[in-house]
């Protein structure tokens, strides 16, 4: 039986804490989300400001990078580069830069996904909240 690692509630908030002070240090107004390693919501802040709909996108990239365990930019540059029947892909709808895997021992415990600014600033931002964790 193999033992991993789990994202407890004080993960999630020094996660959103670390992504807020960097997209507050760059003034974007972005939605931070966190999901576990199935995409399940663990965590939503909209900062002031944010477009309304980045409350969607946002989770809907954390989810598609926790399920592929990949960044979300993975999927994008895919459709981009031609192959377009991948927008029919099951349970994937956040196909966007902004979704980036949380990573321990080589194992996915969850992803951030970010929205509201520019896709690869969204990136940054999400990086940002992971790195916090050491």
């Amino acid at each position: 039986m193999k033992h991993r690692a789990i994202l407890e509630l004080a993960d999630v908030q020094t996660i959103i804490a670390a992504a807020r002070a960097e997209a507050l240090a760059n003034q974007w107004a972005v939605t931070i989300a966190v999901a576990d390693e199935g995409g399940h919501l663990l965590g939503l802040e909209r900062l002031d400001g944010a477009p309304a709909i980045s409350a969607y996108i946002a989770p809907q990239k954390a989810r598609t990078s926790a399920l592929g365990r990949r960044e979300s930019k993975v999927y994008e540059d895919v459709i981009n580069g031609g192959r377009m029947s991948f927008l029919s892909a099951p349970e994937l709808q956040g196909m966007l830069e902004g979704g980036v895997p949380i990573l321990v021992d080589g194992q996915c415990v969850g992803a951030v996904g970010v929205s509201g600014v520019k896709s690869n600033e969204d990136a940054q931002i999400a990086r940002a909240g992971i790195a916090a964790l050491g």
